[in-house]
């Protein structure tokens, strides 16, 4: 840090021991930088861990129950109208579902390549709140995929 004195036009430079600076420093902070934050410096990361693993899993878990039920329903749904379609009691007029699926693709094309503002933000706002606490989403993730698995 340089820092100039008055009048004299001399820069003064304060030294920094690395290696002290080095042992201070946390070892989340080492790999991931300053930005792994408020809840890092709260919790041990044994906690951090623990609490991240228990919600993934329990997020994981009802996911796949969740998910299992919502694919059953769709798929259901989905069967039960070709057999009405195949039996009569209801027409599709599939030139018309072709023409709104080609819109639909267009839109798609469209917004795709720019995604709007709040998007961006969103995801700049996610990138942060992970950065800070690597710990914590690094034992979610790991509950999360234990949680599917089970």
């Amino acid at each position: 840090m340089a820092e100039k004195n008055e009048g004299k036009g001399e820069e003064t430079f304060n030294v920094i021991d690395l290696t002290e600076y080095a042992k201070k420093q946390r070892w989340w902070n080492k790999i991931f930088g300053r930005n792994s934050g408020p809840i890092a410096e709260k919790y041990s990361v044994a906690t951090q861990l623990a609490i991240g693993g228990v919600t993934g899993w329990c997020a994981g878990f009802l996911f796949k129950k969740v998910g299992k039920v919502a694919a059953s329903a769709v798929g259901g749904g989905f069967f039960l109208l070709q057999i009405a379609n195949h039996t009569g009691y209801i027409k599709v007029d599939w030139k018309r579902v072709e023409q709104d699926v080609n819109k639909a693709k267009k839109q798609l094309k469209l917004n795709a390549e720019k995604p709007p503002k709040e998007v961006r933000t969103k995801v700049d706002e996610v990138t942060t709140f992970v950065k800070k606490n690597i710990v914590l989403t690094g034992g979610f993730a790991g509950g999360f995929l234990i949680g599917l698995a089970s």
